[in-house]
């Protein structure tokens, strides 16, 4: 048996995979499972097979993305599905792990990459959230977001989800009118835009990216509400002022946990007196890890998902009172499910966009992602703070009455 087959054997825990070897062999792991979809690989040449046996992080996505191992019989979907669907992180089975060396490379680059300077932060960002945003509305909603959504229904549309994460955040945020709110991490604008529109509160908010910046802008001016919805592009840590809430959504995972720190202390300054936060993240479910090589490299260079324990650390001894915590486990599952789907109606467009091994990087980014909470220990987490004891309702009642309003509301008419 070669190499590469006795991986896949212990890779292979449910479903049936068939791979292709090179000379035209062809080898069956597994059995067929109603939860999973059939799937058959092919490896164009050996050495193709010999780099994932080597550096299996990194060597199964390069190995897709140039065309040397290709996918005969269903999608990459499929084939992350398939690995990935029998050894689920509650389970406890050990992960497939790469060699010595290897790991040992890696935790030095994991190390290394969690230092975000204010000028390596920009580069970070630079290198996913720029891409054109036309890019993105090949595959996100018509608001633009860009993170988990909230699904009170799993067969709701994409649309009705984000559309009601942003009541789910807006309503835990208690903005009155005229209160002053900062979105750290603002993306395309949308959620700004949307806490003015509901609210009255003037917001600022604040990217590293100059394409989020440009179509953020473009849209409080169409909307002709630029005077009270701002957007600058500034690192958080050059942020001055006080605001009476602050919220992030999407952008704790670029901080990393050296900065943590200097994180929440720099938002509790922010804060008035009787300030409110609300932090949006992708998280671990188990204890501290690290980014996988391929979506460091590829994806999210300086990226890393927290554990609960690290974010807990950031924030203790600064006497901001944490006022609630909640998970989100399948909703982000769910979510890549639409951004998958609406990627590869739009292949023809992504690949004369940008080219054909950027759409398989792509697929297998969101394949891979939503695998990871579906199957993995990934989740989201959503934690409010509060400057002041009584700022927040001793119960959580006021969150399921205000979205009410929220999601059946007509919105607040902007000043002239």
């Amino acid at each position: 048996m070669a190499l590469i087959d006795r991986f896949l054997a212990r890779a292979v825990k449910r479903g049936r995979l068939t791979v292709v070897h090179p000379g035209g062999e062809r080898v069956v792991f597994g059995r067929s499972d109603p939860d999973l979809k059939d799937v058959t690989i092919r490896f164009t040449d050996r050495a193709a097979e010999r780099r994932i046996l080597t550096d299996p992080g990194l060597g199964a996505g390069e190995m897709y993305m140039d065309g040397r191992l290709l996918i005969d019989e269903g999608e990459v979907w499929d084939l992350v599905r398939l690995i990935k669907g029998g050894n689920a992180w509650e389970h406890g089975r050990n992960q497939l792990k790469g060699g010595r060396t290897t790991r040992a490379v890696d935790a030095v680059r994991y190390r290394l990459d969690r230092y975000n300077s204010a000028r390596r932060s920009r580069r970070n960002v630079a290198h996913h959230y720029d891409l054109s945003a036309d890019f993105y509305r090949l595959f996100l909603d018509a608001d633009l977001n860009y993170s988990c959504a909230y699904f009170t229904d799993p067969g709701n549309t994409l649309e009705r989800a984000q559309a009601d994460k942003q009541a789910h955040i807006a309503a835990k945020l208690l903005i009155a009118p005229g209160m002053r709110v900062l979105d750290i991490g603002c993306g395309w604008g949308g959620l700004a835009l949307y806490l003015h529109a509901k609210t009255g509160a003037e917001v600022l908010g604040v990217t590293l990216s100059t394409e989020q910046l440009a179509v953020a802008r473009a849209r409080a001016e169409a909307a002709g509400v630029a005077d009270k919805v701002r957007f600058e592009l500034i690192d958080y840590r050059a942020v001055e002022g006080r605001f009476d809430r602050i919220v992030s959504v999407g952008m704790f995972e670029h901080v990393g946990p050296p900065q943590y720190r200097a994180f929440f202390a720099k938002c509790r300054d922010l804060l008035t007196e009787d300030g409110v936060m609300l932090l949006h993240t992708i998280g671990r479910m188990g204890k501290p890890g690290v980014t996988d090589a391929w979506t460091a490299k590829h994806i999210f260079p300086g990226g890393y998902n927290p554990a609960l324990s690290e974010i807990v650390r950031g924030h203790e001894g600064l006497r901001m009172f944490p006022t609630d915590v909640e998970v989100l486990r399948l909703h982000y599952a769910w979510t890549i499910r639409h951004w998958y789907e609406r990627a590869v109606a739009a292949r023809e467009a992504i690949v004369a966009m940008y080219d054909e091994p950027f759409y398989r990087m792509w697929t297998f980014y969101l394949s891979g992602a939503a695998a990871a909470f579906e199957f993995g220990g990934m989740c989201n987490y959503q934690l409010q703070f509060s400057r002041a004891r009584r700022e927040v309702p001793v119960t959580r009642d006021y969150m399921a009455e205000a979205e009410g309003a929220l999601r059946g509301g007509a919105s607040r008419p902007s000043p002239a």
